[in-house]
């Protein structure tokens, strides 16, 4: 095992947990891409970039965790909407509970 000299990249462990902060976010209500960015940001994860959100919305969808709905805008383009649809929440569940088991094992 390879030891780490100084702080962690947090970039790096904020990879490997974007799916599931993006599947939180989507859990609580449906949300366009900057909603989720903002959310995120909101949450604390202040390093998450908004190609990150975006690839990984698109990379959610394509691979079926997430439906996707356009709505009208007043204030500029149509937003493009996600939300979790039986199969998003089954990977939500899953990975939360990895999750979970991670940060014991810490």
């Amino acid at each position: 095992m390879q030891q780490v000299n100084g702080p962690v990249d947090t970039t790096q462990l904020l990879k490997g947990v974007l799916d599931l902060a993006v599947l939180a976010v989507l859990a609580k209500q449906d949300s366009y891409g900057y909603e989720v960015l903002r959310r995120l940001r909101e949450s604390g994860l202040d390093g998450v970039g908004d190609a990150s959100v975006y690839g990984t919305l698109r990379r959610l969808y394509q691979g079926g965790a997430l439906n996707s709905y356009v709505v009208a805008s007043d204030e500029g383009p149509h937003r493009k909407y996600y939300g979790l649809n039986n199969r998003g929440r089954t990977a939500l569940d899953q990975s939360a509970k990895t999750w979970g088991s991670f940060t014991k094992a810490l």
